[in-house]
């Protein structure tokens, strides 16, 4: 079964119940999850972690039989820290690597789509990735 990252924005519209993309983002996730294993990894679980005040919540809205857990491979850390470089080197502000270089990178050297709703900056970083987008 082919596999998809999904980014925290897509869960977040679903669970704040976004007027803008609630929509979108319930209706990819529907269709995707019917011939695909939509992937998590601590980046996103960590994201959507800040609307939750116990860690048991948190594991009941990603429950792991809908969203497979995925460790952040090394080779992503490498790849989101050359991304950032470039977007330093570029006139970036941020000085640490933001999380969407590691979402991007993980899906990158993994070979698999990101279900994203933002694509703007993983088209600029990863033009090679394939995105599911707006």
């Amino acid at each position: 079964m082919a596999e998809v990252l999904v980014d925290s924005n897509v869960i977040l519209d679903i669970l704040t119940e976004d007027r803008k993309w609630f929509r979108w983002s319930a209706e990819k996730l529907e269709t995707l999850s019917e011939d695909h294993v939509l992937l998590i990894d601590p980046i996103v679980y960590s994201e959507v972690s800040v609307g939750f005040d116990r860690i048991e919540d948190l594991d009941a809205a990603l429950p792991p039989a809908f969203f497979r857990r995925d460790p952040l491979p090394w080779e992503a850390g490498f790849l989101a820290g050359k991304c950032f470089l470039k977007y330093r080197n570029a006139g970036g502000a941020r000085r640490s690597p933001l999380p969407d270089f590691y979402i991007g990178a993980h899906a990158a050297i993994r070979g698999i789509p990101l279900l994203t709703r933002d694509a703007r900056r993983y088209r600029h970083y990863f033009p090679r990735l394939t995105l599911i987008s707006p």
